[in-house]
This record gives C-alpha cells, sequence and structure tokens, in this order.
C-alpha cells in the first residue's frame, strides 16, 4: 500500500469528504493535527478550522470531526505505543493517525496508506521532523498488533465512551437510565436540519421543492425539514432568499413554547436576552408581529444576528449589551414575553462540536450554573404581569436546568411553571427507530422550561 509520498493524491475517502483531488493526503492529516494542537490550547473547534487555508478546509474538516469524535481511544493507543508522552505537534499527529485508523470499518482512507502519509507529513513539519522515524515505528507497531491494541482500550471508560471521566460520572448521576444513550448520540455525526420560514413556505410545500430538485428530505417537528444528506447552504434551495435556515430540531422549539397560544392579533414585546447569532430570534419574528429587542454582549456577534435576519427579510431592535446589567440598555418599559437562552456547557450539542467535550472543565458547570441564575433573577423584574419568561440552555446538565430552575421557584413565588419539555435528549434514530421519551426525532440536546408571571 506504500505508494510514494510525493505522488500520492487524494482519492475521495470512504465516507465522502469533498477534497480537491490535487490536494496531498500528508498536507490533510498535517493541517487536522495543527487544528488538533489548537483545540488542546483551548482554542474552539471552529476557530482552529477557520484557520486552516481554505482549500484544505473541507477535507479537514471532516477528518477534524471524526478525529474528536475517537481521540479519547487514540490517546489511549498512543499511551500503549508511547512509555512517554512524545512533543506536542508529535503527539497530535500520531492520535489523528491512530483516531482515524483505530477501526477498520469506519477510516476514511486504507490504514497503511494513514501511516505512510502521516511519516511524510511529520519530515515536511520542522516540528515534528525529529520524530519522523519515532512516528512511524510506533505506526507500524500498531498495524501489527491493532486487535490486541484495541482490545486493551475496550476496559477503558474513557476510551470507549470518548468523553472525560467527570462528564462520564456526572451523566450517570444526573441521567441513570439514560446515559448511555446520551454518550453515543454524542459520538454520531448529526443530520442537517433545516426551520422553513413561513412567511415564505411551508414545510409542505418546501419538502415537494426539494424533492423536485431530488433532494432527500423528511419532516422533523411542525416547521422542521431533515435532510438526508447534509449540503453547503449556497445549494440548499431558496437559503439565499431566507426560505429556510439551519437550525436543529431541538432549537426550533423556542419560539414556540414562548408565543405559543398568544392572544390573535396582539403584537407582543419580546426580549431575546442573549441573541446572537439570531436563529431564535428570526423564528420568533417569522411566528409573530412581535417587537423584538435582539440582546448580546458581543457587538461583533450583534452584527451576525442582523446579517441573520436581513437573509430573512425580517427586523429587530439590535442592542450591544450585558443582560445581567439592563441599566446601561434598557428602555424600563416591560416586556411581554422573555427568552434567555442562557450561557451554558453546551453539553447537549457535543455531537455537533465534538470539541466541547476536551474544552470543558469540570469547574465550569458550577461556574456557568452561577451565571444563568444571576440572569434570571436580573431578567424577571423585567417581566410584565401574565408575561412569559422562557429559559433555555443546551446542556444535558441538570444542575444547569431542573436545578436551576426548582431553585429559582423556590425564591419568586410570582413564578409558575407552565408546561415544558424538560430536559431534551440527545438522541439518533437507528434502523428507523425513535428513542422513546423524546418528541421530535434526531435533534441536540436542551432544556426547556416556561414561567409565567402571576398578576399582582
Amino acid at each position: 500500500m506504500n505508494q510514494g509520498s510525493e505522488s500520492l493524491r487524494v482519492q475521495p475517502p470512504r465516507r465522502g469528504a469533498a477534497t480537491p483531488a490535487s490536494v496531498p493526503l500528508w498536507r490533510l492529516l498535517q493541517a487536522t493535527a495543527e487544528a488538533l494542537l489548537a483545540v488542546r490550547s483551548g482554542v474552539s473547534g471552529t476557530a482552529a478550522l477557520e484557520r486552516v487555508e481554505s482549500s484544505l478546509r473541507p477535507g479537514v474538516q471532516s477528518l477534524f470531526f471524526q478525529v474528536l469524535r475517537s481521540l479519547a481511544r487514540a490517546e489511549h493507543l498512543r499511551r500503549q505505543l508511547a512509555a512517554r508522552k512524545p512533543p506536542p505537534a508529535a503527539d497530535a499527529l500520531l492520535c489523528v493517525v491512530l483516531a482515524l485508523a483505530w477501526r477498520s470499518e469506519g477510516a476514511p482512507y486504507e490504514p497503511f496508506t494513514l501511516v505512510d502519509q502521516a511519516v511524510e507529513a511529520a519530515k515536511r513539519n520542522p516540528q515534528s521532523r525529529s520524530q519522523s522515524n519515532f512516528i512511524n515505528a510506533c505506526l507500524r507497531r500498531f498495524l501489527r498488533e491493532r486487535e490486541l491494541l484495541v482490545q486493551r482500550s475496550e476496559l477503558d471508560p474513557v476510551a470507549v465512551w470518548n468523553h472525560p471521566s467527570w462528564w462520564i460520572a456526572r451523566l450517570r448521576q444526573d441521567h441513570p437510565q439514560r446515559w448511555q444513550d446520551i454518550l453515543r448520540a454524542d459520538n454520531r455525526q448529526p443530520p442537517m436540519t433545516l426551520r422553513v420560514n413561513i412567511r415564505k413556505s411551508t414545510q409542505t410545500d418546501y419538502l415537494a421543492r426539494l424533492a423536485a430538485a431530488g433532494i432527500a428530505a423528511r419532516p422533523s417537528g411542525p416547521y422542521g425539514v431533515c435532510l438526508q444528506r447534509a449540503l453547503p447552504v449556497q445549494l440548499i434551495p431558496g437559503f439565499d432568499a431566507g426560505v429556510v435556515s439551519v437550525q436543529d430540531a431541538a432549537a426550533q422549539m423556542a419560539a414556540p413554547l414562548l408565543l405559543g397560544h398568544w392572544p390573535a392579533g396582539a403584537g407582543p414585546r419580546v426580549l431575546d436576552a442573549c441573541a446572537a447569532p439570531g436563529g431564535k430570534s428570526a423564528h420568533l419574528l417569522e411566528l409573530s408581529d412581535c417587537s423584538l429587542t435582539a440582546l448580546d454582549l458581543n457587538p461583533l456577534r450583534c452584527e451576525r444576528t442582523e446579517q441573520t435576519l436581513a437573509r430573512l427579510g425580517l427586523q429587530a431592535h439590535i442592542v450591544a449589551g450585558d443582560a445581567a446589567r439592563p441599566a446601561d440598555w434598557w428602555d424600563g418599559a416591560l416586556f411581554d414575553a422573555i427568552l434567555l437562552d442562557a450561557p451554558c456547557t453546551a453539553s447537549g450539542i457535543v455531537r455537533r462540536h465534538p470539541d466541547i467535550a476536551w474544552l470543558r472543565q469540570e469547574g465550569d458547570v458550577a461556574q456557568l450554573a452561577a451565571v444563568q441564575a444571576r440572569l434570571l433573577r436580573t431578567l424577571w423584574p423585567l417581566l410584565g404581569p401574565n408575561g412569559r419568561l422562557l429559559y433555555a440552555t443546551c446542556s444535558v446538565f441538570r444542575s444547569e436546568g431542573d436545578a436551576q430552575i426548582q431553585t429559582f421557584l423556590a425564591h419568586n413565588t410570582d413564578a409558575r411553571l407552565m408546561a415544558s419539555p424538560g430536559h431534551l435528549l440527545p438522541v439518533f434514530e437507528a434502523d428507523g427507530q425513535r428513542v422513546p421519551d423524546n418528541t421530535p426525532p434526531d435533534h441536540d440536546g436542551f432544556y426547556y422550561a416556561l414561567l409565567a408571571k402571576t398578576s399582582a
């Protein structure tokens, strides 16, 4: 299988990553290892991929996500192969190849090809050049002893579940009957789900439009469409015209929960307290002629909200400000409805952002729970009598969901919990069977609590 490093060019991986045929595989492996190094230094996966040369990015992204979904397995294998941890660049390259090659049926390239090109990548990188022989020896040994090495890794729960040990322990405590389902879902590639803009189309009409274009899809919830295969947004019919937006099925529940059964003809005054990048703000405006204030702490993220609404032909009062400091931005008029999509660990969207499991620290959970409690306390007085506040987090940890709301209710006698989904756990459809106890199919993990303010 050793075809010569100079002549080998990327062929379409077994799973179909779109990469120009002129790109050598060693370059993709090298760039993927650099992205992994960035994540290990605390950089988000999104930011790490933005650093990758544009011509390499599609192929690197495909490999990078696969690596992150097997990173703990790769690290366990590397520890078996090397008694001492190699320098960071060499270790990252080793782990990239081990993550891609440990399971033959999931490898995007033949294992011997991956090894050959990894050695070439090491030789061409000044930071790992001196380690190229070591990398070659480790990977050749891995090929010889793969079955035994993988079998040993099965004894390590972190390697098996690809999450930190503290994360696994917390899930077992919070969801004793479902923790394994959550971890399995986290390590699977999610579908691409769209939200139909009902001001411009309907779910039925848009599904027909996709069918006419030869794009397989199915309905997902009342407004969603789940594509059988993900597509670049520029290839999605009607995307540029604002007919649809990319949004997971769980996130699509926020706007209807907050505005459902609102009196006909009413134009409520609504605050989206942590609005960027604007997906939920847009859905609120698609469903209602509300007066919306879209607030976010970061001015650059406010620009993203503005761009999101402009594509959809929608308008809102966009404000850069801290939701925890209303005196800096609030005009004193009470809101009829508030959406608090609070900062959280994002533990419910690991399947979509697999870097999250490796960026979060155990102490982040309590720190973010404190932020959430502060925001709830601060925003509640901004809500008028009989108003509603929807508290949301994309988290599966109970301290950011049920526990947070129960504490708030205990200290606010003018708050009443309305019918709410509570914790939605990340699920996937296997063999066409829905996982029970979840309403929409194939969605991320979320928590929702709809609170009503009793009149004085």
